[in-house]
């Protein structure tokens, strides 16, 4: 068992991301993984990502507030416990649109081609 305490969490750095933190909770520098690595961002009202894509599926869950996503093409507004897929190599953009902070947890496989997002 590898456990990860939220508030020891590593905090990492991502290309594209602006005003946002972002912790690792498991996987790469937050200990053992096999397959995925799990992560949360915080999304201060106004950040987010830019419009970007890359070769690796990536799942992401609400755990708080408001969090619009779009893949350049379509775009929806997930509150609380709303999901979403971005199946490899499809673009992904989120953004906070409102005045509070929002909360994403993210899933994506520890193989890829480039820097992590």
């Amino acid at each position: 068992m590898h456990v990860v305490r939220y508030a020891e969490a590593p905090a990492y750095d991502a290309p594209g991301h602006h005003d946002m933190h972002l912790v690792r909770l498991q996987g790469r520098e937050a200990g053992p993984a096999d397959t995925v690595w799990i992560g949360v961002s915080t999304l201060e009202p106004g950040g987010g990502t830019t419009l970007d894509a890359s070769n690796v599926e990536k799942m992401y869950v609400v755990l708080d507030g408001e969090v619009t996503i779009s893949n350049g093409r379509e775009e929806e507004r997930l509150q609380q416990w709303d999901s979403c897929r971005i199946s490899p190599n499809e673009a992904r953009q989120l953004r906070n649109h409102t005045l509070g902070l929002a909360k994403i947890l993210l899933v994506m496989p520890l193989q890829t081609t480039g820097p992590p997002r």
